[in-house]
């Protein structure tokens, strides 16, 4: 089992960027694997996804938002215990986003997870201040 966190700031107003990331329908716009999203009812969420090692996934998540917290956390059932969290928070120049992966499918310090980590925060951060999306 696996941990992997990172952190970045974004140019942006907290509420303005915890509204974008908090939609269902953009996760494939951030999350550098996941291919589409769609909200099923309740926290339930039909996902697919591209992994590292180039297999395509299919199933359903969860996925729970806390307004007040400016927190989301989300997971799958099966065997990789896979879940996840961010939270939004105010910076001096925008806002901070740190993001939080667990998963049971690779062995601590995978290069591979850890940039997929990196590139979510990356999209975020490009989606938000260069191509304007939040706000």
């Amino acid at each position: 089992m696996a941990d992997f966190t990172s952190t970045t700031t974004v140019d942006a107003s907290p509420d303005d960027l915890f509204a974008f990331l908090s939609d269902v329908g953009n996760l494939p716009r951030y999350f550098a694997r996941m291919t589409s999203a769609e909200s099923t009812g309740g926290n339930a969420v039909r996902t697919s996804a591209e992994l590292p090692d180039g297999s395509h996934v299919e199933g359903e998540a969860w996925f729970d938002v806390d307004p007040e917290a400016q927190h989301i956390a989300w997971g799958a059932e099966g065997s990789n215990d896979y879940h996840g969290h961010l939270d939004v928070r105010p910076a001096e120049h925008g806002a901070t986003v740190e993001v939080h992966i667990h998963t049971g499918r690779v062995e601590p310090g995978d290069h591979e997870v850890q940039n997929g980590v990196d590139e979510t925060l990356d999209r975020i951060r490009t989606l938000v201040e260069e191509q304007h999306v939040a706000g």
